[in-house]
């Protein structure tokens, strides 16, 4: 498969985003300043910096020459981020109806390390078909088998994109034993084998140098993750992580930067790690899972 080196257009605005604000700051001007300075409403100027849009050549060139940028390779380098953000992201063919899972799909193209806890069922960058064709049809509602067909391929995609570039981000999985032990698609005709095969792929998966997944066995209790998923996600550039929170009512939200929040999630994610069986353990423990189901 194709590699490619690509961040997508969400990270590459965040990062254009944050270096127009830094070269402002730079040059010791308000946005203000530079609002008057173009004839332009303060409100575009927060919206630039803020990353809510996209800045156009004409205006990033202004910009540019106003904070006193005259360095080829940092004219190219900006110039080349602005068309970036520009290009469309693999996911905008997919019919999608919640804006902070586009904007993750976004920050998820272009993160370095990405860390994820599910309490209760298989991640979406870890499904196969079978285990994603049976959540969607359960999670997202009444839908077509069209639909369905894409909000499967959407997953898989996802895997594929990541697994294709170079390099690979690092993805750390923490799972709940109630995760893999749920046999989805059992009480369907022929479904027994597939959370088996499901098992089977996440332990091979996790032998991947670029991937862990620990398991926190029913054994410890109680424990805070059992509160909900969390995504974490940060990036070669400087832009913090971001922070992918979704409720059992399918409601979600995204934080980005360095917000208190953020950093508490952090901490939280590191807890869980103290629950967790090791790496070997937990692959032993999701084998042994399936070897049961099978039986």
């Amino acid at each position: 498969m194709a590699m490619t080196t690509n961040l997508g257009p969400i990270v590459q605005r965040a990062m254009l985003s944050g270096e127009l604000l830094r070269l402002r700051r730079l040059a010791g001007k308000t946005q203000e300043e530079v609002a008057r300075q173009f004839d332009w409403s303060t409100s575009k100027i927060l919206r630039i910096e803020g990353g809510a849009v996209s800045v156009s050549t004409p205006d990033l060139q202004a910009l540019l020459r106003l904070y006193d940028v005259t360095d080829a390779t940092e004219l190219e380098r900006l110039t080349g981020l602005a068309k970036g953000t520009r290009e469309r992201g693999w996911w905008q063919n997919y019919p999608l109806d919640s804006p902070d899972f586009r904007e993750l799909l976004g920050y998820e193209a272009g993160a370095s390390y990405i860390r994820q806890f599910e309490p209760s069922i298989i991640p979406g960058l870890l499904q196969t078909p079978d285990y994603a064709r049976i959540i969607v049809r359960e999670f997202v509602g009444d839908l077509g088998d069209d639909q369905v067909d894409a909000l499967v391929d959407l997953r898989i995609r996802r895997q594929d994109y990541l697994a294709d570039r170079d390099p690979r981000p690092y993805r750390f999985f923490i799972l709940d034993e109630a995760a893999i032990r749920r046999q989805v698609g059992a009480t369907l005709p022929h479904g027994r084998s597939i959370m088996p095969r499901q098992l089977r792929q996440i332990a091979e998966q996790s032998e991947d140098e670029s991937m862990t997944v620990e398991v926190i066995p029913f054994a410890k209790g109680a424990h805070y993750g059992m509160r909900g998923p969390i995504v974490l996600m940060e990036f070669d550039a400087d832009l913090g992580e971001v922070l992918y929170l979704e409720n059992h009512r399918g409601r979600s939200r995204i934080l980005t930067g360095r917000e208190e929040e953020i950093i508490e999630y952090r901490e939280r994610f590191e807890d869980l790690r103290t629950w967790t069986a090791s790496p070997a353990d937990s692959r032993d423990l999701i084998l042994k899972a399936a070897d049961e189901m099978e039986k």
